[in-house]
């Protein structure tokens, strides 16, 4: 077995086991080659698998840190809200309301929820506390034509509940975009975002079932934390 696999291995049985924390800094290259006896390229060989194997993450000017393995699966594909998937996690989950308002939608809304002028949007910002950590920032953009009625309790528990349940209305289908972008300064300050500077993305357009757009949504979520899990058939 080659070096840097068998020091690879030993690395993997650390964190798997414990021994090594989530979020814990491994020691420098420098530290890593004195105490395995062996090159600099070897040691990069090791740290480059663990981090394409999803174990650490390399930043630069920072060194490598712990990645935590424990990650939550989040449907791509379907509908599902976060109030159905904390029912299935088996933690201690709370939602906090940041913002919630009613009011006349910004040019960037109107495109967005192809709204006139005329026409107002809800808009509800929630920090989703999963385990003691703040790790999703969720931002929904609602037609206020569509959805007339809305109130904090009703923010704090499922928004697709009351939709479906209360108002009776069907929701058929969404368009979702992922990606990865700089963390914001709303972010870092709502987020525990430990030493990462990055989020995950997912834009949604969400539509009932005559095909009316009524919801935008921005689900911002701290990478360690979220596997994305879709399903294809061909």
């Amino acid at each position: 077995m080659s070096k840097y696999v068998s020091i690879y291995n030993e690395f993997v049985g650390d964190i798997e086991n414990g021994i090594l924390k989530n979020g814990e800094k491994l020691k420098s290259e420098s530290d890593l080659m004195k105490q395995y006896d062996v090159s600099r390229d070897t040691i990069r060989k090791s740290l480059n698998l663990l981090e394409q194997n999803g174990y650490i993450q390399k930043l630069k000017g920072k060194g490598s840190f712990v990645l935590d393995r424990n990650k939550f699966d989040f449907p791509v594909s379907g509908i599902t809200s976060f109030y159905e998937l904390s029912k299935k996690m088996g933690k201690e989950i709370k939602t906090q309301v940041e913002e919630f308002s009613l009011k006349a939608a910004d040019e960037k809304m109107k495109v967005k929820l192809e709204l006139s002028d005329e026409d107002h949007i809800w808009k509800v910002v929630r920090v989703r506390n999963i385990d003691g950590e703040n790790i999703i920032l969720d931002k929904d953009y609602l037609n206020g034509s569509i959805i007339q009625t809305l109130t904090l309790d009703v923010c704090k528990r499922s928004l697709y509940e009351y939709i479906e349940g209360e108002l009776g209305l069907k929701i058929s289908y969404a368009k979702k975009e992922i990606t990865v972008q700089k963390a914001s300064t709303e972010d870092k300050r709502l987020l525990d975002l430990e030493h990462y500077d990055m989020v995950v993305v997912v834009k949604s357009y969400t539509y009932l079932n005559d095909t009316t757009l009524f919801q935008y949504t921005e689900s911002r979520h701290r990478p360690d934390k979220f596997k994305f899990v879709d399903f294809a058939r061909r």
